[in-house]
């Protein structure tokens, strides 16, 4: 007897490390998870602030060229030109919101300024230098004056074919933060030494990492230690920076070369760890209910007949307890969908919006001259195109959605003219030649599509090959459609070719330099998806010399039935 009753307790509490086991494993697989969930949408969190940060940085950057060849900054020779140049260098400043507008001649002195909130001396600092060069510096700073962080982009000033200075724009960092500052978790920018120079969470800002010493310190000496641990592929910190700070986060971050900074963010794990508690609590519970029905089973055999009506009810019971484990687990496979973010479609309307805008101004050109009759076209193809992007807008939702419209009847060749003529303006300005070999004019080819999003489809491929051959001087796309078994369409380009052909349909996957205006690395994806859609399909390899993508199609029928 006593040894049957050690053997059945024995069994027990094997089943119970069982158990025990089994639910750390969940718990650490539902963990894992949840972090890959979080880390995309942190990862697509921190490229929407680099981005943002980047275009604002960007509109003074221009400002900084344009303003280099003004007339009276490139004539800027003599001492009487000081009073223009200073009335105009103000006015610019005012009108722009910069800190600062200055000149400095060859040799760093400031010759005018907008208001002089830096020294009168530049020759050392590494912007001017350079600009010296004959290329735009940029760098960043706290203002000896009154503590104000400051970034400074400067563009040579040409006179006669040789740089005679620079026109130096200060940007006020604060007001970039103003902005987005407290609309996304806690990220923040550190520059060459490791120092926080931008935040949307001020207690971060001027902590540094000292070397490859997991600790930070900030202006007042303060330190802090930082637990780094790594779960699979993510990095989890583990610090004390503020109470308004994850003291368990996500780290994740990515480089801005552009503007010599380093973009990273700080994610709360805790949602992450209550989601794989909650899963594994109820796997343990449902794992646990199986094993006490098995026991009761196993002793209701040897009970007594007079506790049979007792042991029923319990089992009644315990069955109650799995049928709620066993919703809380639905529930908690529910929660784990959480974390999925939706396309984002500003990428998808830059081209019709630079159309708009050649329109406008094409319009208001006509009636400076009195062509009215012109003018009102050109306010009809806006107009077109105003219907266009409300389409696409409602297309790409749909597509976010997981929605499809109705298939239709779509002319291939009219809607690869109408993408040829969406991003025509764009492919002038960066000097790409778009060779466009149509089929015969008697022969038109009808496929099954949407037409909206099938020229969304061309555009997107379109932009994609101008962007690869941005770095070369020869850019050249070509066009062209053949048929037979199915249509086929083939976009070529002379660039470099694809790193990683098996990945560029993946979300978020992208070659572009980080801070550029290229959008989100979801273009080909979406592509991806609508071409699937239609009942095609879509690949990109590499040719002899560059890529080519192949969209291809299927025909529409002649009678529908």
């Amino acid at each position: 007897m006593i040894k049957a009753r050690t053997y059945r307790w024995s069994i027990v509490v094997g089943y119970l490390c069982a158990v025990a086991v089994v639910s750390s494993l969940v718990w650490s697989y539902g963990y894992r998870q949840a972090l890959d969930a979080l880390a995309l949408r942190s990862a697509a969190d921190l490229e929407l602030a680099s981005d943002r940060v980047s275009s604002q940085f960007q509109v003074y950057q221009e400002l900084a060229v344009l303003m280099a060849d003004h007339p009276l900054i490139r004539g800027f020779d003599t001492e009487a030109a000081t009073a223009g140049v200073q009335r105009l260098l103000q006015s610019v400043g005012d009108k722009t919101g910069a800190l600062d507008l200055m000149y400095a001649d060859e040799h760093g002195q400031v010759r005018a300024f907008a208001r002089g909130v830096t020294h009168d001396h530049v020759e050392e600092e590494p912007y001017f230098r350079r600009a010296l060069q004959g290329a735009l510096g940029n760098g960043h700073a706290v203002l000896r004056r009154d503590g104000r962080r400051a970034y400074f982009f400067a563009a040579p000033v040409f006179a006669e074919s040789k740089v005679r200075g620079a026109l130096v724009v200060v940007v006020d960092v604060e007001d970039i933060e103003q902005t987005w500052r407290g609309s996304l978790p806690a990220v923040f920018f550190t520059n060459s030494d490791n120092q926080i120079y931008i935040s949307n969470r001020r207690e971060l800002l001027f902590w540094q990492r000292a070397g490859g010493a997991p600790k930070l310190r900030n202006l007042n000496g303060q330190a802090v230690d930082v637990d780094k641990r790594h779960f699979g592929p993510h990095e989890i910190w583990q610090t004390r920076l503020g109470p308004y700070l994850p003291t368990m986060a996500l780290h994740q971050e990515v480089r801005l070369p552009v503007l010599n900074l380093t973009g990273e963010i700080l994610v709360d794990v805790a949602p992450a760890h209550r989601l794989a508690a909650l899963q594994a609590a109820a796997l343990a519970a449902m794992c646990l209910a199986f094993g006490a029905m098995l026991f009761l089973a196993t002793e209701r055999r040897r009970a007594l007949a007079v506790a049979n009506l007792d042991l029923e009810r319990r089992v009644a019971e315990r069955t109650q307890a799995l049928i709620q484990a066993q919703a809380d687990l639905v529930q908690a496979g529910k929660l784990s969908a959480l974390g999925q973010m939706s396309a984002g479609i500003s990428h998808e309307l830059n081209q019709p919006l630079m159309a708009i805008q050649q329109f406008a101004e094409n319009g208001a050109a006509f009636l400076e001259r009195g062509n009215a009759e012109r003018a009102e076209q050109n306010l009809g193809r806006i107009s077109d195109l105003a219907v266009r992007m409300a389409r696409i807008i409602k297309n790409l939702r749909a597509f976010a959605r997981n929605e499809n419209e109705p298939m239709g009847r779509v002319d291939l060749v009219k809607t690869l003219e109408t993408a040829i003529e969406l991003t025509e303006n764009r492919l002038a300005s960066l000097n790409v030649k778009l060779e466009w070999h149509p089929p015969p004019l008697s022969k038109a080819i009808y496929v099954r599509a949407g037409d909206v999003r099938l020229g969304q489809v061309f555009v997107n491929l379109i932009n994609n090959a101008a962007d690869a051959m941005v770095d070369q001087e020869e850019r050249q796309i070509t066009l062209s459609v053949t048929t037979g078994h199915r249509p086929l369409v083939q976009v070529r380009d002379i660039g470099p070719g694809l790193r990683e052909p098996e990945k560029v349909f993946d979300p978020f996957y992208s070659t572009k330099s980080v801070g550029s205006d290229e959008g989100l690395g979801l273009g080909l994806s979406i592509s991806y998806g609508l071409v699937q859609s239609f009942g095609g399909n879509i690949r990109g390899q590499n040719a002899e010399r560059g890529a080519v993508f192949t969209v291809e199609l299927e025909y529409w029928p002649e009678e529908q039935r």
